[in-house]
């Protein structure tokens, strides 16, 4: 499916245009490494200048790395290396994008879609299943096989479903016993229980793939579940095989994905997004300012810990975040003198654990400045410098809302 793109399209040379490939970010240097071999080898495949930035973790962060290419082109595709639509993808990336259009005049910034569903990864994890029966000694032709495609797990239901989706296409036209689709945490089923279900069936081998980008953590989790299972079955054989890695068929991927986006064709799954339709278990995180809130947390809040073999994907986060609208018509109400107050109230308490970042637009013009306390989901509207003062010393020290100001609670 590779494509040559060289030369120009509609009259706009392709070196006028940059992607950013836009990885989650690894306290491991080796996973980190991977986005950028992708970005060199998605470089040459397009024929256009392609950089790696992350969400988190490692450098350049998203805003560092768009700045970096704005000086040497006019448009910027950015390209999540994401294997399903979460919250990075819906939240984070989006934010960023609409922020680098807000600095950056005269840029135009594509935001494209994750990896998602795509034929070429149906192929790869065949290939990832032909590996491990290899490595086994078995034939699915012959022998009963059941494959176990073993993701990451989301809060999430829609990535979650397109794991159960990609195992539906796996199954199709192969010679698999089942496919069954399993999670190595965050939810249901986990692997282990899958394990335990399929040895019912008693299959002559059980092949797990993991559904990751890396070979990190994770990965080596769900080895260690194949692992113990191969010795609690005597009579199944079993074995997990390799990531995703960097092999050549996410190269199609992504090149569909720059595509989509540099031309205005990208497709969300909006239909299923729990940030814009009410499902069963998740209605309350419907509503756009729920999820930029939550998107400015998890961006301003990440951090490392030292302790990375228990928990390769930890937040050290303050007890509380303060978002300030400073968009247009707040900032015209004095909204960065309520922004540098509730800063300096914070830094004279002695008593409150809370980290204050301007946020764009929260959906509330002319009842501003607004500000909005996480994670209680307060939002006051209407304030004031004076009001940034009670906000610190009542909300902040004495976990005591300031009930005269409440705009309203998410």
């Amino acid at each position: 499916m590779s494509r040559s793109t060289t030369g120009s399209e509609g009259g706009r040379p392709f070196d006028d245009e940059a992607v950013l490939l836009v990885g989650h970010g690894s306290r491991r240097e080796k996973s980190n490494e991977q986005v950028r071999e992708l970005a060199v080898a998605l470089e040459e495949r397009l024929g256009v200048p392609v950089d790696a930035g992350f969400l988190e973790l490692a450098e350049p962060a998203i805003p560092e790395a768009i700045a970096g290419l704005a000086g040497a082109v006019s448009e910027i595709t950015v390209v999540p290396l994401s294997l399903f639509a979460a919250s990075h993808v819906k939240n984070d990336v989006p934010l960023a994008v609409q922020q680098a259009r807000a600095e950056h005049d005269g840029l135009t910034v594509n935001n494209g879609a994750n990896l998602g569903i795509h034929p070429a990864i149906v192929d790869l994890l065949d290939d990832r299943a032909a590996a491990i029966e290899a490595e086994l000694g078995v034939d699915r032709t012959a022998e009963d096989v059941i494959a176990v495609v073993c993701a990451r797990g989301s809060s999430d239901p829609d990535a979650n479903g397109d794991v159960h989706k990609l195992a539906r296409l796996l199954d199709e036209g192969r010679d698999f016993a089942r496919v069954e689709a399993s999670f190595i945490g965050v939810t249901e089923p986990v692997l282990e229980d899958t394990l335990h279900s399929v040895a019912k069936h008693r299959p002559d081998a059980v092949v797990v793939i993991p559904y990751m980008l890396g070979d990190g953590v994770l990965t080596q989790r769900i080895r260690d579940r194949a692992d113990e299972f191969d010795d609690e079955y005597p009579y199944v054989d079993a074995a997990a095989g390799d990531p995703l890695g960097t092999d050549s068929r996410l190269l199609d991927v992504l090149g569909d994905r720059w595509q989509e986006a540099r031309s205005g064709s990208v497709e969300m799954s909006c239909d299923t997004c729990k940030y814009k339709v009410e499902l069963d278990g998740y209605e309350e995180d419907v509503g756009g300012a729920r999820a930029m809130l939550r998107a400015l947390t998890h961006q301003e809040t990440h951090a490392d810990r030292e302790d990375v073999a228990d928990d390769p994907h930890t937040h050290d986060a303050p007890e509380k975040h303060v978002a300030v609208c400073t968009n247009q018509t707040c900032a015209a109400d004095g909204a960065p003198a309520v922004l540098e107050r509730l800063r300096q109230a914070v830094r004279d308490s002695e008593e409150c654990d809370a980290r204050v970042t301007r946020s764009s637009c929260l959906g509330r013009c002319g009842e501003g400045p607004m500000v909005a306390v996480y994670p209680d989901g307060v939002w006051y509207g209407d304030t004031d410098e004076d009001d940034a003062d009670r906000i610190v010393s009542s909300h902040l020290d004495r976990d005591r809302i300031v009930s005269d100001l409440v705009d309203q609670t998410l």
